[in-house]
């Protein structure tokens, strides 16, 4: 066994670095369509003023662009160094998404960014359109095949255990590309993403027009951040409502445990607005419910019920017993590759070898593990209840108030006063972290929610860190946080230097001039 101290710091320091990759991964989704509806709009007008404002938050793309994939590498090389089980049990299928992502998707989005950023003056109007485009749909690809990655994790699909390689192997890759949990995850994440795009606009044009500075870009950037938030914000709430029926579908456990149900309710069960969940007790202290909503939301019906916490420890303890036959069954297999009753014995019970292996937390021969043990190991599938079920409901109550906040800025924008509304423009200036608050909370609710498993019913968390001693995984620990806190100002500073020059001083430096272009044109057309 792993020493569980290693495991536990392996854990926080993944999730230090992808929390933190997180901050630049949703503005690099919104930014990139915002500029491509602004180049859109220069190109079929040729007002000047679009392009400069093309260009400006293009700038600020850039830098937020940069800092996603210095910390986005890092981070992917965790799972060699903290996680080396976990590579090879599931590499197989986990790889792929993440291969694709970068040959593909990666290069594509960093091609048409270099393009974008040295192409005007270069490329005609529409070229460069369409290059800012380009640009946007590999953002997007981006984000997919990492979620296709992450959906797998959540709900494996599409691949079975092999017991001559010992290890999770792709049988479906369709199955795995359109796994449900992994296509509602993407929608769901690349709206946020929108949103964060549509709030950093927003705020930034607020605080040129309290400043009375960049009127006319930040005005029309105010409008078109409104529009645009207000739809995504609208689809978030949509699609997070599939998200939870997809998770009712594949992980009753997370849905169980984020609404604190201990016990199955009839149907349709209550939605518990508030509450004060005690895990010890196995029942909530204090409860405010609304009829039928939690029921309409999962099940979307009137008659399906959601199990509750302690009947799905039941099952999943039934499910350790069939993982003990599939152990054993393994076992006489690598004794004994023709024993074709132990082959009929694996087939019939492999589904359920990960539960077997969470009895390795209490002892090494699995097989003869007491009830107790079993029962201990059953409730071990169960997260912790509290944290899952703030933190959804803080999410929640932004999402909401987004909705909210867009809707009162669409309304101005259309009346044409918003310059005028100075508290709202203080509110949108305040309202900046927002977004990236309830994305986090999301995220943690998303791996937090999954846990005891690294891969959800297939591999244990313990079972899949890599054998590291304890001062090796606190050294790293404490280098990432130093390394990310210096990213972190770094990123802070040149985002704060670009903003304070605003669109009229940055924009000289990013583009040749129109009198280099007009006398290179002759030169470049003769060579």
């Amino acid at each position: 066994m792993i020493d569980p101290t290693v495991v536990e710091l392996s854990r926080l320091q993944f999730a230090l670095t992808a929390m933190y990759h997180f901050l630049f991964v949703p503005l690099t989704l919104g930014l990139s369509f915002m500029i491509a509806i602004m180049e859109s709009v220069y190109v079929m007008t040729g007002k000047d003023v679009w392009r400069r404002m093309t260009l400006f938050w293009g700038v600020l793309f850039g830098i937020n662009f940069a800092m996603g994939v210095g910390t986005g590498i890092v981070m992917e090389f965790q799972f060699g160094m903290n996680w080396s089980y976990y590579s090879h049990y599931v590499g197989d299928i986990f790889g792929a998404p993440l291969a694709i992502e970068g040959l593909m998707a990666f290069f594509l989005e960093a091609t048409f960014i270099g393009l974008f950023f040295f192409g005007w003056g270069r490329l005609s109007k529409v070229q460069h359109l369409t290059v800012t485009w380009l640009m946007a749909l590999g953002t997007n690809l981006s984000a997919l095949w990492i979620l296709i990655a992450n959906g797998w994790m959540q709900h494996p699909v599409g691949a079975v255990f092999n017991p001559e390689t010992m290890r999770m192997e792709v049988v479906d890759f369709m199955a795995v590309l359109f796994n449900p949990v992994a296509q509602a995850k993407f929608v769901h994440t690349v709206s946020a993403g929108y949103v964060t795009g549509a709030v950093f606009v927003m705020s930034i044009s607020a605080f040129f027009l309290l400043r009375n500075k960049h009127h006319d870009v930040a005005r029309r950037s105010f409008a078109v951040a409104a529009a645009f938030g207000l739809l995504s914000s609208l689809s978030v709430v949509v699609l997070g409502d599939e998200s939870g029926y997809a998770a009712n579908e594949h992980q009753k456990m997370k849905l169980a445990a984020i609404e604190a149900m201990w016990e199955t309710e009839r149907a349709p069960a209550d939605f518990t607005a508030f509450g004060i969940p005690n895990q010890q007790t196995h029942q909530n202290d204090y409860a405010v419910k609304i009829p039928y909503l939690m029921g309409l939301i999962a099940t979307r019906s009137l008659d399906k019920p959601i199990p509750g916490i302690l009947e799905l420890v039941e099952r999943a303890e039934h499910r350790i017993r069939g993982g003990q036959l599939a152990y054993g069954a393994l076992e006489r297999i690598r004794a004994n590759k023709n024993d074709v009753e132990a082959r009929e014995m694996f087939d019939r019970h492999w589904q359920d070898l990960g539960h077997g292996l969470l009895l390795k937390r209490y002892r090494e021969d699995i097989l003869n593990a007491t009830p107790q043990e079993i029962s201990q190991a059953a409730m071990d599938t169960v997260p912790t209840v509290a944290p899952l079920f703030w933190t959804f409901r803080i999410m929640a109550g932004l999402g909401f108030y987004l909705i909210a906040f867009f809707a009162v800025a669409f309304y101005y924008s259309c009346r044409h006063n918003f310059q005028d509304k100075r508290t709202f423009l203080k509110i949108a200036l305040w309202t900046l972290p927002a977004p990236w608050i309830a994305i986090e909370c999301g995220w943690f609710i998303a791996e937090y929610g999954r846990q005891p498993w690294a891969v959800d019913g297939v591999l244990p968390t313990f079972y899949a860190a890599s054998g590291l001693a304890l001062h090796q995984i606190v050294m790293t620990l404490a280098g990432f946080t130093a390394l990310y806190t210096v990213l972190m100002i770094i990123e802070i500073k040149l985002m704060l230097k670009a903003i304070r020059k605003g669109p009229d001083d940055i924009l000289p430096s990013l583009q040749p001039s129109a009198a280099s272009n007009n006398a290179a044109s002759p030169a470049t057309r003769q060579a």
